[in-house]
């Protein structure tokens, strides 16, 4: 099998695989801010850390998978400033913010299953581990990164040599160009670790800590559970593009900080889902939720063949019409495996000529465009015999995640009118009344169907294309 290579942040180029150990891997994914719904763009990010994972199960490695759940501490600026977003949504909604992050999970969670995308092994919360964020502030203020505010404990960046090395930040010309509101910070790039509550009592949620009443920073979370679940040196993290100059910047910080070890392998982000030329985000509205797209007619899993068609690390232009011709495509594969599914006739055996070509394209990258081009290829190749071309077909799937294995055709349900009309037609073709069968069939089609007559009998076909 062809080596997996995956361009990897932090060196800025594709880079073999190599797993800490052999045959497994430990992968942390940057999970959901569970204070509202979450919009397509985030929602690219998710088919991205599925399809990482997808590979590594075809690559034949037992994946690890940890995805937090940020339900507390994820301020409204990546500047430490603002309100907290679940204290600002329990405001807005007159909830507890517990009820606020249930909510807003479970719907997550249902767009996830909705979008064929795997559970993670492990779904980690924030406010269940308070206590070991509160543990890692400790090691870093006994090591001496750390500094004491009026509102809070930050982390001093300039004591951490390697701080920007992986969004390659140009520090000088940050501190001397930023506009930035220092505060009480040393330094523009040193970030909160522990906020203490303005006023005690208020919050609906804070906790006691050897500093404040008060709340997790939103960097610590990810390092604590990703280290509590994975260890202090893990394989791959992934995000959005986004995360880089701050989010997993921080991360690293604090995490090698602490534990004078190398944090992450290989650290993997996806490009933006853009709209009109600007990245999908909730504040300019951010366009469809999935249940939005269902709504007017989208099958979600047209939505996940539409990422699929542009390479990861590419921005996605997403429009009706890419989502239109992206359904088309779906569409277009459903009844492709239907009719295979019914073809008896004999061919040749070329899964592993597919099977070699399909795990080239994913290997290079998570080249998931030229995976489907493979897909296809493989689909047209008439000499390739249907019943092995179905069996490859769900063993891509099992990457691809397009719900292959659950297209079946579908029986009909014909209203008792229709049905009538059928059978009086019938008869009239029995009694060779050619005319008045031609009649009945017209007005069947003005109901909706359309009936053609085959060797193998009957087959009736809705006019919305929908084939049964």
């Amino acid at each position: 099998m062809v080596e997996l290579k995956l361009f990897n942040t932090l060196s800025r180029k594709k880079e073999v695989f190599k797993p800490i150990k052999k045959g497994e891997v430990g992968m942390y994914s940057c999970g959901p801010t569970v204070y509202w719904y979450q919009h397509i763009g985030n929602l690219r990010a998710y088919v991205f850390a599925d399809i990482v994972k997808r590979v590594l199960i075809y690559n034949e490695y037992k994946v690890k998978h940890i995805v937090n759940i940020t339900d507390v501490g994820h301020l409204t600026s990546d500047a430490d400033e603002g309100e907290d977003k679940m204290e600002k949504a329990a405001k807005r909604e007159g909830k507890k913010a517990s009820e606020i992050a249930d909510f807003y999970f479970g719907v997550f969670s249902e767009d996830l299953k909705k979008l064929d995308i795997l559970p993670p092994t492990k779904w980690v919360k924030a406010t269940e581990h308070i206590k070991e964020q509160i543990e890692l502030i400790k090691r870093l203020e006994e090591k001496g990164y750390t500094y004491r505010t009026s509102d809070g404990i930050y982390f001093d960046s300039s004591k951490f040599k390697d701080y920007g090395k992986l969004a390659k930040l140009n520090i000088k010309g940050l501190e001397g160009g930023r506009r930035v509101a220092l505060g009480e910070k040393k330094n523009p790039t040193d970030f909160a670790l522990w906020k203490f509550s303005e006023e005690p009592g208020k919050r609906q949620q804070e906790w006691s800590s050897p500093w404040a009443v008060g709340f997790p920073g939103w960097h610590i979370e990810c390092s604590a559970m990703s280290m509590k679940h994975l260890g202090e040196h893990f394989d791959i993290h992934t995000g959005g593009e986004d995360h880089i100059p701050v989010h997993h910047t921080n991360e690293i910080a604090q995490s090698e900080a602490a534990t004078g070890k190398k944090f992450v392998n290989y650290w993997l982000h996806e490009a933006f889902l853009l709209f009109k030329g600007e990245k999908v985000s909730k504040s300019k509205g951010g366009l469809y939720t999935i249940s939005e797209l269902v709504d007017i007619g989208y099958n979600p899993l047209a939505y996940r063949y539409l990422c699929l068609l542009t390479h990861y690390r590419k921005p996605l232009n997403f429009s009706l019409e890419t989502l239109d011709a992206a359904k088309s495509a779906y569409e277009r594969l459903e009844r492709k495996i239907i009719e295979l599914r019914k073809e008896e006739r004999k061919g040749k055996d070329l899964s592993e000529k597919y099977d070699k070509s399909f795990i080239e394209a994913l290997n290079d990258d998570l080249n998931t465009p030229k995976a489907l081009q493979v897909m296809w290829k493989m689909l047209d190749d008439f000499d390739f015999e249907p019943e092995k071309k179905v069996c490859l077909l769900e063993k891509f799937d099992s990457v691809l995640g397009l719900g292959i294995e659950k297209i079946h055709e579908k029986k009909l349900e014909i209203p008792k009118d229709i049905q009538d009309l059928i059978d009086k037609r019938e008869l009239l073709r029995k009694q060779k009344k050619w005319v008045e069968a031609d009649i009945e069939r017209e007005k069947i089609k003005k109901k909706g169907y359309i009936i053609e007559d085959k060797p193998e009998g009957l087959r009736i076909e809705k006019i919305n294309k929908e084939i049964f």
